[in-house]
């Protein structure tokens, strides 16, 4: 690599770029970046990530020139691209769909940094979420769910997570045997992967109810869960099977559901759902209403940022 430009120079050509809008010229400039050495690569793919919040669409353009980083020699270099991939995924996922065979190459990569594979899935889960034929297929919902079983619980949590925006984006694409394999890891040590897990089958249950009664006696042990917002989930699924024309069997006792101290809303009212269907007291499914995919797509990444919360003190730096 080429260690004679000062770092300040290339990242000063990158911000000049940035503010014309030229994206001929910043194209040009993150094509070269693996020439140059790799703190100084990384502090530049961090400008880019800086810039994403106030133009998307400018970065988004540029992330063709830059993909070749994610094979780079060096880790961290890889981490820092990733980071950037789904940073633009997040806010500009048509951006990122020319690139989504390297970020599932990355994910299938037994051999890459844990990290890395993490990152990558969780920026093909934002594209999955408007683009599931693209992102979806049969090898890499394979990845995703293979990976529940053995990974590292970083990468299981961004797993999990990029298997619910599946859902979001196609709840056909999980109904089935995927919505029983999941069940068999909502019992994670990790309460993200066991939330949005729990998400995922719920999502499946808002379009098709009928699918979750093979996995009734998993949202009958999650209403137990340590973490509310998982009990919430699951009360929600037997809510939604309740409603449907399948029998689930014994009636689950709610009772001790919610009955903690300070409960939070999200449970409180889910519970009071579930109570309402298995009461036979049906409410009508309108936009906004509990049960929806809309009801699930709003405040998704509150919800979670509460969970992470509770034990941020412990989360590894790599992960932010």
């Amino acid at each position: 690599m080429d260690d004679t430009e000062p770092a300040s120079s290339r990242q000063g050509a990158i911000d000049g770029a940035l503010e014309r809008r030229d994206e001929e010229e910043l194209a040009k400039l993150v094509g070269n970046l693996s020439s140059i050495s790799g703190e100084t690569c990384k502090a530049c793919l961090r400008r880019l990530k800086a810039a994403v919040t106030d133009d998307p669409d400018l970065v988004g353009s540029a992330l063709p020139a830059c993909e070749g980083l994610l094979t780079d020699d060096e880790r961290s270099v890889r981490l820092t691209t990733a980071k950037l991939f789904v940073a633009v995924a997040e806010t500009d996922p048509d951006s990122v769909v020319p690139t989504v065979s390297k970020l599932a190459d990355r994910l299938a990569d037994d051999e890459e940094f844990y990290y890395v594979r993490a990152r990558s899935a969780e920026a093909l889960g934002y594209v999955a979420i408007d683009h599931p034929d693209t992102v979806a297929t049969p090898e890499l919902l394979a990845d995703l769910r293979i990976g529940l079983s053995f990974d590292e619980p970083e990468v299981k949590e961004k797993l999990a997570k990029a298997l619910e925006h599946v859902a979001l984006g196609d709840p056909e694409r999980l109904a089935h045997h995927h919505s029983s394999a999941l069940a068999e890891h909502c019992d994670d040590e990790s309460e993200l992967v066991r939330y949005h897990l729990c998400t995922a089958l719920v999502i499946v249950g808002c379009e098709q109810p009928e699918h979750l009664s093979d996995v009734v006696d998993t949202l009958r042990e999650r209403l137990t869960d340590e973490n509310p917002y998982v009990r919430g989930r699951a009360a929600e699924g037997i809510a939604l099977l309740a409603q449907s024309s399948t029998a689930i069997g014994p009636m689950p006792d709610l009772d001790q559901v919610d009955s903690v101290d300070d409960p939070p809303s999200f449970l409180v009212d889910r519970v009071r759902f579930a109570r309402r269907a298995l009461d036979d007291e049906r409410p009508a499914a309108t936009p906004g209403v509990l049960g929806t995919l809309d009801s699930v797509r709003d405040g998704t990444d509150d919800l979670v940022a509460e969970i992470t919360s509770l034990d941020a003190d412990g989360e590894c730096s790599h992960c932010r």
